[in-house]
């Protein structure tokens, strides 16, 4: 891993799911944390790609995954992936009995035609 500058192990998730979806009444595929301020931001998959966007406006350049049984990071400055990096503070995933996609009550029945690929 290149830029470990990025990374503050103590910073805790800022919440169960993307915050932007959250506060917009949106929904997510797969969550994903930023290793320097611990916002979750939803993947590129999903309709509104929050976690590029943070990175975008932000600068912070290493995400990890918020899902369960994941550990790796992605760089977006390098386009790199890591399998595995430095602990971060606890959590490590959304909560087990959130359902993929998320959350539930806000994913439309024909959610995998809104999907990015």
């Amino acid at each position: 891993m290149t830029d470990t500058d990025a990374i503050d192990p103590s910073v805790p998730p800022s919440g169960d799911g993307c915050v932007d979806c959250d506060a917009a009444g949106g929904w997510w595929f797969h969550l994903r944390r930023c290793a320097s301020c611990g916002h979750i931001g939803c993947c590129d998959s999903s309709p509104s790609q929050h976690a590029t966007a943070h990175y975008k406006a932000t600068g912070h350049p290493l995400v990890r995954s918020f899902e369960p049984g994941e550990e790796w990071f992605w760089d977006y400055s390098g386009d790199e992936l890591y399998e595995s990096g430095p602990e971060l503070a606890p959590p490590a995933h959304h909560p087990g009995d959130q359902p993929v996609p998320g959350p539930a009550g806000r994913v439309p029945d024909d959610w995998a035609r809104s999907l990015h690929r």
